[in-house]
This record gives C-alpha cells, sequence and structure tokens, in this order.
C-alpha cells in the first residue's frame, strides 16, 4: 500500500513481489487496518495482473459491511476479470467468532471455475466441516447482523469524530484517511521505534496501541488504534496519547 491523499495499491511492488511460484493475491477488502476499499480501477488492474500471470485473486471480505462514507463498494464475489476466490464468516459480520462458519464464493473464467469448485469439494469432504447446527442457525445468525453491525458503526463513527476533535486542536499528529474498518492510522513524530513508543504509552500511560511494524509499514512514525474501544475510554485513551507529543 501507498499513502498519497488516501491510500492505494502499490502495483509496481505487486509485481515485483511476483515470482515463478506465486499462484495468487491476497486482498483485504476493506484492508485492515489502513481502511482502504479497492477502487474499480485497482480491480481492473489486479485481474489484468493476475490474468497475465496465471494467478488466483483471494478476496477477504470480513469488513465490507463495515463502510464508513455512505456507500459499501462492491463485492469480489461477482468479479468475472480474473479467478477470484472471496472470503467471509460470522466471525466480523456478526460479532460471533466462537461459531466457526464461514463460506467462498468462486467466480471468474467458467472451465477455473469448473475445476475450482472440483478440487474445494474434495478438500470439503477431507477435513471436518461446519458443524450440522450452526449451518442451521446461520439464516438465524445473518438476520440479527444488522442490530450487531449498527451498534459497532455507531461505536466506530462516535470515537473517529471524537479522535478528529481531538487531533484539530494539535499539530504534532494526525490521522489518514479510513473508508472502513474498525482502526484509524496515526501519523506521530518519529522521534525513536514505534515499538518503543507503544510500550511507553501502555507501561507508563496505561493506553494500548499497535506499532506500525505490526502490520508491516515500511518506516516508522505511524500507531494504529481501535475504534472499538468504549467511547469514554476512547476518549480518555486519545487525550493521554496525544498530550505526549
Amino acid at each position: 500500500m501507498l499513502y498519497d491523499h488516501g491510500w492505494q495499491i502499490d502495483f509496481h511492488s505487486l509485481e515485483r513481489a511476483v515470482t515463478p511460484r506465486t499462484r495468487g493475491v491476497i486482498i483485504v477488502h476493506p484492508n485492515n487496518p489502513t481502511g482502504h476499499f479497492a477502487k474499480p480501477a485497482e480491480i481492473a488492474t489486479l485481474n489484468s495482473i493476475s490474468s497475465e500471470r496465471g494467478l488466483a485473486i483471494i478476496a477477504d471480505e470480513v469488513f465490507l459491511d463495515f463502510e464508513l462514507e455512505g456507500s459499501r463498494p462492491a463485492s469480489f464475489a461477482a468479479n468475472s476479470g480474473a479467478p477470484t476466490f472471496t472470503l467471509s464468516g460470522l466471525s466480523k459480520i456478526c460479532g460471533l467468532p466462537q461459531m466457526k462458519a464461514a463460506w467462498l464464493v468462486a467466480s471468474g473464467p467458467r472451465e477455473w471455475k469448473r475445476e475450482a469448485l472440483a478440487r474445494l469439494e474434495v478438500i470439503a469432504d477431507t477435513f471436518l466441516s461446519v458443524s450440522a447446527p450452526i449451518q442451521m442457525a446461520i439464516p438465524e445468525f445473518l438476520e440479527q447482523r444488522h442490530s450487531f453491525q449498527k451498534q459497532v458503526m455507531s461505536r466506530v463513527q462516535q470515537n473517529l469524530a471524537e479522535l478528529d476533535r481531538q487531533l484539530a486542536a494539535q499539530k504534532a499528529v494526525s490521522r489518514l484517511k479510513v473508508e472502513g474498518g474498525w482502526c484509524a492510522v496515526l501519523r506521530v513524530p518519529a522521534t525513536g521505534s514505534d515499538e518503543d513508543l507503544a510500550i511507553e504509552l501502555l507501561t507508563t500511560h496505561g493506553v494500548s496501541v499497535h506499532p506500525s511494524h505490526f502490520y508491516e509499514f515500511p518506516a516508522e512514525g505511524y500507531l494504529v488504534v481501535s475504534l472499538l474501544t468504549p467511547e469514554q475510554t476512547f476518549a480518555k485513551g486519545t487525550c493521554r496519547l496525544l498530550a505526549i507529543f
């Protein structure tokens, strides 16, 4: 990923990373923790690269329902420009990680899809499948997701607004653009390692954040904060975080 007035896929680095052993490209849509949704032009380029090099696109869409800008981007489930596997499950969209139910949609060229589904059927028969009670309960779980998602998005949006309010009162720290998901990325003064800063925040100020290397950022000067924290706790933690700069 690159950041320039918003997040973008770094296709130059992606193509350089492809080797003769490469079989697929994994994309998280929206990305975690950046909150970036793949744009139509990016999807077209991804399809072109994948088709030319014989790669499958593996799209993780567990955060797809949690968009922050008013309209949810299209799912990769309808992607026909390249062999595509689109993944989701109850863990994130219903807040039920303990239920252990997920699904995969195969799309793309007809002959490739036919062979892929045949091989997936062998895998499904070879390993333990989802339990029958969970399968029977999935329609009810999916119906209940609306209440869960409404609560999540209310908290995320309130925390994001509080974060922006506090950031506006200072100049040392800024927030990078986020389009979806549950996290925000902060750009902070790179006076040392992000890991040392995260440890200091935790041990001295009681504030828990993730350093950038957890997500393989290419440089220091970034922290990742969760927007799922209860609102009052989040406001206090943000105040303590900003006070050290």
